[in-house]
């Protein structure tokens, strides 16, 4: 049971290792169906291996849960589906259901355990196996895998590298599950003192304020790639202004010299050679911006309904002047991790 890119990985690897996958549960397309449908990785996977695919508006009606006891599992699979299986749904396979999550259980229970890996700020990323209970994310955990989070990474990058770790601990989950005798202690409970949640994002929510911390801003981007993505309104006192969407982004904790005397949200132009940094492209020629704490550098961004590319160039043809300033929200934004 799968919709998403995040479970094909896994899914490759017990078709390959010669496991029995008689059918492909994939949530269905939205209706009526927009110009250009949204990508179901799953469901082109299981096109492609010739596997029936099952495409129920819950999987938790009396209707659906009928259609898969014909199938008579022994396992159910599921990652990245989007539905939280019911007693009556796991309970006809023998060895109920076992779920790959991106995160270090229970760290990031949720929807979006990438993004808010990044958001909150860790130094390592990872993968759980649990065997599943009703309860979102809940049940023991049979196998975890972790790897370090790298400088710079985004969600876009960080969830491929997450999912090809999730095979081996898939595997792994399954040779135990194997194993079992159906009544021994199996997998490790999770720690509910440890629990954090992580909601799925909104697109409001990848709004930038740059009354808040210029370190927590460049998590925002990083977690918000590649949507909902993170924006502001960038104005010239003349009246222009154009939407730009951050897409790399770094920080220093202190306000610079250059804008201590100015207000969140003030832009100038910057080679951060000047500041004794060796960073590399995009990060040579920045657009330096006043946080509430610190100094937030943009390095590539993207104008509204145009092409990405990196700072330098559109400084080049949109040059910055001593009063040029992001617009700020009307009412000052919270931190995410405030909100959830």
């Amino acid at each position: 049971m799968g919709t998403g890119p995040f479970a094909v990985p896994a899914a490759q690897r017990l078709f390959e290792d010669g496991h029995t996958i008689p059918l492909v549960v994939t949530r269905p397309m939205v209706s009526p169906a927009p110009k250009k449908p949204p990508p179901r990785p799953v469901y082109d996977w299981a096109q492609q291996q010739g596997i029936q695919i099952f495409e129920p508006a819950s999987i938790n009606s009396p209707e659906a849960i009928d259609q898969l006891r014909t199938f008579a599992p022994d396992l159910l699979f599921v990652c990245d589906y989007g539905q939280i299986l019911s007693n009556d749904c796991l309970s006809i396979a023998p060895l109920g259901g076992i779920n790959l999550h991106g995160s270090l259980l229970p760290r990031h229970r949720g929807a979006a355990p990438v993004q808010w890996a990044l958001l909150q700020g860790d130094e390592e990323a990872g993968v759980t196996v649990i065997h599943m209970t009703p309860r979102l994310d809940a049940g023991p955990a049979l196998a975890v895998a972790r790897i370090a989070i790298a400088a710079d990474e985004t969600a876009e990058r960080l969830e491929p590298r997450l999912a090809a770790l999730g095979v081996d601990a898939t595997a792994h989950a399954i040779s135990l599950l194997s194993a079992w005798d159906g009544q021994s202690p199996l997998g490790e409970v999770q720690d509910k003192s440890r629990v954090t949640k992580a909601p799925r994002f909104s697109k409001q929510d990848g709004e930038l304020d740059f009354r808040l911390s210029a370190d927590y801003l460049v998590r925002l981007c990083r977690a918000c790639q590649p949507w909902p993505g993170t924006f502001a309104e960038l104005q010239w006192p003349a009246g222009k202004s154009i939407r730009l969407i951050v897409r790399a982004a770094r920080s220093l904790p202190e306000v610079l010299p250059e804008l201590q005397a100015t207000e969140p949200g003030t832009a100038i132009a910057l080679d951060s050679k000047q500041l004794g940094l060796d960073w590399p492209a995009p990060f040579r020629h920045v657009m330096a911006v006043r946080a509430g704490i610190g100094t937030f550098f943009i390095g590539r961004l993207q104008p509204a309904g145009k092409r990405e590319m990196d700072a330098e160039e559109f400084m080049r043809g949109h040059p910055l002047t001593s009063k040029t300033s992001f617009q700020l929200p009307a009412d000052p934004l919270l931190p995410l991790t405030s909100r959830a």
